[in-house]
């Protein structure tokens, strides 16, 4: 014979009382970050979306719907597609550049056992520096009149005495390159290191009785084992090559001949600059915007999949 106590309806109650104050406590802590991100993303973005579907010019604020004539004109503009294809080279460049970089100079900081800190302390300096900083500081260096770099080439032959690294298009953008190179190859050495550390080290004890030798450890052990470090690297090396603005704006300031305009600096043309259009610089910021969505997406699918 079964008996049925008679506290169970109220301790269920009872704890169901407890769930829903400990989930109104919760909500309550994180009111302040939802504020923020309604504050800081959503409200910016909608005020994008009417700026981008509207006749907004600098000076003269919204002056009415006319959706889509922003989005017309900014697919008319004789440089969107030169801007579009210089910001997919440089991007490409630089992400090879940084991803190989970063994953060497852990794998030289990890092997290294007597110079290890100072390689570490010597490879993250230039993160330290913002990227303004740098590029302005590299602006010296490439200086016809003040920098060493053009005199050193001019030395060499590779260069015309009194020219630029940063006269011509090709050139600039591989100025550019080094400096990009320079400030945040430590930084992802750094996020290298860490994926390095998570692999256990018995594999590679157990790959070397196997007889195993350097490179067949790195093909397969070391890099199956850091694709989810290396896909989250891309997905910061690709965000930002696509939204480079300062290094650009300090160097070069899209030239010579707009031959190194990024997309965001032709954002910042439309707003402030040639356009002071505000309304097409808002269409061209969520169309950058969908892009980095959709390639964000894919990439976030292709670490999902190689985590499994």
């Amino acid at each position: 014979m079964t008996t049925v106590s008679k506290n169970a309806a109220p301790v269920k109650t009872h704890r169901s009382k407890a769930k829903a104050e400990a989930t109104r406590r919760g909500l309550l802590y994180a009111l302040p970050d939802w504020l923020m991100i309604i504050m800081l993303f959503f409200v910016p973005i909608v005020l994008l979306v009417i700026m981008a579907g509207s006749r907004w010019s600098l000076m003269g604020g919204n002056r009415g719907w006319n959706f889509p004539e922003n989005f017309v004109k900014v697919f008319e503009n004789k440089l969107l597609g030169q801007s579009v294809l210089f910001t997919l080279e440089y991007t490409v460049i630089v992400t090879i550049f940084l991803l190989v970089l970063g994953l060497g100079l852990a794998l030289i900081v990890q092997e290294s056992t007597k110079w290890n800190n100072m390689l570490r302390t010597c490879f993250l300096l230039p993160s330290a520096t913002g990227l303004a900083s740098a590029s302005l500081l590299f602006y010296a260096l490439y200086s016809p009149q003040v920098g060493p770099v053009t005199k050193i080439l001019s030395f060499f032959g590779l260069m015309d005495e009194g020219g630029s690294v940063l006269a011509t298009g090709q050139s600039a953008l591989w100025a550019t390159i080094i400096v990009i190179v320079w400030r945040f190859s430590g930084y992802y050495m750094l996020l290298m290191m860490i994926g390095l550390q998570a692999i256990p080290g018995d594999l590679y004890e157990a790959a070397r009785m196997d007889g195993a030798g350097t490179w067949r450890i790195f093909r397969s052990i070391t890099l199956p084992l850091m694709k989810p470090t290396i896909v989250m690297c891309l997905i910061y090396c690709v965000t930002g090559s696509i939204l480079a603005f300062d290094q650009f704006f300090i160097l070069t300031k899209g030239g010579p001949n707009n031959s190194t305009m990024t997309v965001v600096q032709l954002i910042y043309n439309f707003a402030f600059d040639s356009k002071k259009d505000l309304g097409m610089a808002a269409a061209l910021s969520l169309i950058v915007l969908a892009a980095l969505v959709v390639i964000n997406s894919i990439q976030m699918r292709g670490m999902r999949d190689n985590t499994k």
